[in-house]
């Protein structure tokens, strides 16, 4: 690629760094990857590299309660000026426990005001043409942060407190449009939902997603959560199917997506959520993309909102990479040349599938992504599950030029290990798998249990890839009861996962199972497990709620059940769409699902005896814990919720106990009258009922 340069030839590039937010950290001195040297390791690297010399140093100032009011709750806000006063010494680590990935310490509450005030000040200057552009080293980060909780490492929304600001304070500096880039590897939840129907901002985010198990693992990450009201078209998001996404695949992001869009709603600033955990060697991301990669996604968005660009950090947690990454970026800005040449660089076949399918969801709102993909492009296979499973190594990182970075290795941070990224061992005669509780390791031959960190049992892999590619015609002569307490209560809707389509209500169809047959009967009964209503939205029935079966038993509940008599190949399809492992091959067109059952016959006896196993190969999934509910006619009841670990997730506040949205109480509504059980009030009763309560302890069912 030829070279690409910026066109400020005198650049006034802000630096704002200030030791006192290093003043955050964990209030024992323990390991964790969101740590002071963060900042300081990306300080020394701009130094070294002469660049903090050639920029406008900027110190940090906190922001005012006022500011910080327009995007999060007063609540919120209190919690955080006093949660490192004295009064909480003895009970701040409690408080920290309630929310998910969150710590403080007597540093915390200074650190979170200086972040957000940060940025604040240096979107003011840029938005006042006082800097052409600038970059705030800020810890805490932000975009996880929502409008009455911390989460993910982040305690403010330090870039949507700076939009907003800039939207509703600063009228007089002409801001009416900004757009918001958030290329940190997780998706930004939080900055999503406090633009969702604001037309103002164009939210766009690129992230892992893996079906909706990466983190912070909520189905708005999808690509189908565009916006609301009059902010529909303004939310984009691409989520990435698995890890190892590099250069390649984010470039086509920015060409195929995202610019086309930014060029058409022309902001007036941009805001970039500059997180470098996708970077290749974090610890946590599992993704690619080198110092070279970061400063041409850069370079591109310079030709926008006449370069006025403000960089606030956000994660990044390998100290080599996120520093020479931030350095490469801060020369783009300063306007040094570099060159971009990777003939071989390709983007994965499912990255190129997931911005089609991008483009198809907001070709209505944006028509310069109504044109189909170039098809003559040469694409990269998914990678192999040993490839997602290993880190980066210094042989794949490209060196880089001297105008780039003065230090071209990327090395691997050792001892900090995500559990989003668990480890597998690989044999030919059996698969090791490590619990995230302890150091043993669990091997065992053809279907061998698990302990699982919950409490649980899990059915190793190698019990269930066993079955050879037979499986489906010996399945379908297998009969089971599927129990639903759900949206497949009401018939159309179960068989959207049986024929495919699409039911009233529902935002995207179902693949439909291979054998296409309706049920063989169906009935209803009641079981002693409690409804309730968890995670806070899903790509199928948008924002709200949805049902989960209390894996517990508890004698004094009484849930229902519509009961339909399937196949065991068809349980498996069903089990495969509710944990989204089903997907169409962008190419062919065709539907591509598992090679391997997640329940064969061997694991209808362990379920049958144990009356319940969690499923290891899907262990993170929503769904991922099969029940027996006792049997009928001779066959067994079986149905899919959370493991017991999500329940107890949920009791502390870490995942969200959320009510349904209006649509999908109405779809569970209507299955219950169509059971002719309860009328319309009675059947709205329940739910409500369902929805409105707590969780309270019981008995586990899951093997243990």
């Amino acid at each position: 690629m030829a070279a690409a340069t910026t066109a400020a030839a005198a650049a006034r590039v802000g630096l704002l760094y200030d030791e006192r937010m290093c003043a955050h950290a964990t209030p024992d001195g323990e390991e964790h990857p969101e740590n002071p040297e963060r900042l300081r390791a990306i300080w020394r690297k701009l130094s070294a590299d002469g660049v903090a010399s050639r920029c406008m140093i900027m110190k940090a100032k906190e922001a005012e309660d006022k500011y910080i009011a327009s995007v999060h709750s007063q609540n919120h806000i209190k919690l955080m000026r006093s949660i490192s006063s004295k009064e909480y010494d003895s009970r701040r680590n409690k408080i920290a426990r309630k929310f998910n990935s969150i710590y403080f310490n007597k540093g915390s509450s200074e650190s979170a005001f200086l972040a957000a005030g940060s940025v604040i000040e240096v979107a003011e200057k840029v938005a006042a043409g006082e800097l052409s552009s600038a970059i705030a080293l800020v810890r805490p980060p932000g975009h996880h942060a929502e409008h009455n909780e911390a989460m993910g490492f982040c305690l403010f929304n330090n870039v949507a407190i700076a939009a907003d600001y800039l939207l509703n304070e600063r009228t007089d500096l002409g801001i009416k449009k900004i757009l918001i880039v958030d290329w940190d590897v997780h998706h930004g939840n939080g900055t999503q939902k406090m633009f969702y129907s604001d037309p103002r901002v164009l939210f766009f985010s690129v992230h892992r997603f893996d079906y909706g198990s990466f983190y912070p693992a909520e189905g708005d990450a999808s690509y189908c959560f565009i916006g609301e009201g009059d902010g529909k078209g303004y939310n984009i998001n691409v989520p990435w199917e698995h890890g190892k996404c590099g250069d390649a695949d984010y470039i086509a992001a920015w060409d195929h997506v995202l610019l086309p869009v930014a060029e058409a709603f022309n902001p007036d600033i941009v805001l970039v959520s500059a997180g470098f955990d996708a970077a290749l060697g974090d610890p946590l991301g599992g993704c690619c993309i080198t110092p070279n990669g970061y400063a041409l996604l850069l370079t591109k968005l310079l030709g926008f909102a006449q370069g006025r660009i403000v960089m606030a950090l956000e994660g990044g947690y390998n100290l080599r990479s996120i520093a020479n990454s931030v350095s490469a970026c801060a020369k783009v800005l300063l306007g040094d040349k570099f060159r971009f040449d990777t003939p071989d660089m390709q983007p994965f076949e499912s990255s190129w599938r997931v911005i089609q399918a991008v483009r198809d969801e907001l070709k209505t709102f944006w028509p310069v992504l109504s044109n189909r993909l170039p098809e003559n492009i040469s694409l990269r296979s998914r990678p192999s599950q040993i490839e997602l499973y290993s880190s980066g190594s210094d042989s794949e990182v490209e060196d880089l030029p001297d105008a780039i970075a003065s230090v071209n290795i990327i090395q691997i941070t050792d001892g900090i290990i995500s559990e989003s990224l668990s480890k597998l061992n690989l044999d030919e005669d059996k698969i090791a798998t490590k619990t995230t509780s302890s150091n043993v390791m669990v091997e065992g031959p053809t279907d061998s249990v698990e302990p699982q960190n919950d409490g649980s049992a899990a059915v190793s892999t190698e019990g269930i890839s066993s079955l050879s590619s037979t499986w489906r015609s010996e399945l379908s002569k297998v009969y089971v009861w599927y129990a639903s307490f759900g949206s497949n209560m009401w018939t159309p809707r179960f068989l959207c996962y049986i024929q495919g389509g699409k039911a009233e209500g529902m935002n995207i169809p179902c693949f439909g199972s291979h054998d296409t047959s309706p049920p063989r009967g169906s009935m209803w009964k009641t079981v002693p497990h409690r409804l309730f209503f968890g995670r806070s939205s899903t790509p199928c029935w948008g924002t709200g709620g949805v049902a989960f079966l209390n894996p517990e038993i508890n004698h004094t509940e009484n849930s229902y059940v519509c009961m339909y008599k399937i196949t065991l190949e068809q349980f498996n399809d069903v089990l495969f769409q509710e944990n989204r492992l089903v997907k169409e091959n962008g190419e062919s067109g065709k539907t591509e699902s598992p090679d391997s059952p997640l329940i064969g016959l061997s694991e209808i006896e362990f379920v049958s005896r144990n009356k319940g196993v969690h499923l290891a190969p899907i262990k993170d999934s929503w769904y991922s814990n099969v029940l027996y509910l006792g049997e009928e006619d001779n066959l067994p009841i079986l149905t899919m919720t959370c493991p017991s670990s999500d329940v107890e997730r949920c009791r502390s506040g870490e995942l969200p106990l959320c009510p349904p949205s209006k649509t999908y109480s109405a779809t569970l509504i209507r299955g219950l009258m169509e059971g002719k059980h309860l009328d319309a009030d009675a059947a709205a009763s329940y739910i409500n009922t369902a929805a409105t309560r707590g969780l309270t302890t019981g008995a586990y069912v899951e093997a243990s």
